[in-house]
């Protein structure tokens, strides 16, 4: 992020005791930074005069990671809706494991004692209060799973009013952009017609061939005609929707890549993100625009077509971490100590919990 610009201003961490099981890799050992928490993302903000002046305001983003095991943590969603009490409405509702994740913790361990809901709010009003009086933007990323925490941070943000500012003259909205790859399904319908009411933007950029995409909600979605009617009148307990606009790729448009069956491939962030580089729309011949090494393909897949040379999984931590010490051994080095919570986001917290009560009262109000 550095050399674009932006500077990370906190990390994101959340407890591994979810509804995901499959979603992560438990390390055996006893020496590892963490047994409860995982590392989830950051949040960062533009620091760069010129990139300011070139977007005309200073953005501030949050990054979610997507998973790094394969795809068995989708088996683990169980098509269970459950109302997230962000707001009055019971009606509106998101999948529970992805509820869980963003909103759980873990009272023993130093990285989890706040949610990742917590952690994300209170960094979010942090910047917004440290910024305040500039023009400012939020942009929520995230891959696979991730790109479902980007959703759900969004529409948080969003209900809890977190980014209507005053100036002491007008209230205006800070708009807030979603970039989604490779996303699952959230929350039924009404979470659906909710973000959309709240001016959520969300550009939700998928591979044909993923699988992922597609649930949960197989049986019933926003492509079916008589949603709103099952999901009101019968009270069908099963139906999800995609939020926002999709840009629907296909791998099979590029030269560079395999013909692939592998749902790992279809499903890889770094083949999205060469797909989109070489989209220029439906139907246009497939070209590189920003000359994207396609070698990022087989970081962690075996996606390339053998004659580019580039060999498969090639990506590792440079030594598994591992250095040479003066004796010559190749040794495990004292890390320094990675920052837990901040001492102030219980401040923000507090500040935002202010915000949402107000937002409630108005609402009753009106």
């Amino acid at each position: 992020m550095a050399d674009r610009g932006y500077q990370i201003s906190r990390y994101l961490y959340a407890t591994s005791d979810i509804n995901l099981p499959n979603f992560y890799q438990k390390s055996k050992l006893s020496s590892v930074w963490s047994t409860h928490a995982n590392w989830m993302g950051y949040v960062a903000v533009c620091t760069d005069e010129d990139e300011i002046k070139r977007l005309g305001r200073r953005d501030i983003v949050v990054s979610w990671r997507g998973t790094v095991t394969y795809l068995e943590w989708i088996y683990d969603l169980k098509d269970i809706l459950h109302s997230p009490n962000f707001t009055n409405d019971p009606s509106i509702k998101m999948e529970l494991g992805f509820y869980d994740l963003y909103t759980k913790k873990e009272d023993t361990c130093n990285f989890c004692s706040f949610s990742a809901r917590e952690q994300v709010l209170a960094e979010i009003k942090r910047l917004l209060d440290y910024y305040d009086g500039e023009e400012i933007s939020i942009t929520i990323t995230g891959h696979s799973l991730g790109a479902a925490l980007a959703i759900i941070t969004a529409y948080d943000i969003a209900e809890l009013g977190v980014n209507i500012v005053n100036d002491g003259r007008v209230t205006h909205k800070i708009p807030i952009t979603v970039y989604s790859f490779g996303g699952p399904r959230v929350g039924n319908l009404k979470f659906k017609e909710r973000c959309e009411k709240l001016g959520v933007k969300v550009l939700r950029v998928i591979n044909i061939h993923d699988k992922v995409p597609t649930v949960p909600g197989i049986f019933a979605n926003e492509k079916l005609q008589f949603q709103k009617y099952l999901e009101e009148t019968v009270s069908f307990p099963w139906s999800y929707a995609h939020v926002g606009v999709e840009l629907t790729l296909d791998h099979t448009h590029s030269p560079f890549l395999k013909p692939a069956s592998d749902l790992g491939c279809a499903h890889n962030l770094e083949a999205h993100l060469h797909l989109l580089d070489g989209y220029h729309g439906k139907g246009r011949r497939f070209c590189l625009a920003n000359k994207r090494d396609i070698a990022l393909v087989n970081k962690d897949s075996n996606f390339l077509k053998k004659e580019y040379g580039v060999p498969p999984h090639w990506r590792q931590d440079e030594n598994k971490g591992m250095v040479k010490n003066n004796d010559g051994r190749w040794v495990l080095p004292e890390r320094a100590r990675v920052e837990a919570h901040p001492h102030d986001i219980s401040y923000h917290l507090n500040k935002i919990l202010k915000i949402a009560t107000g937002s409630s009262q108005l609402k009753q109000a009106q």
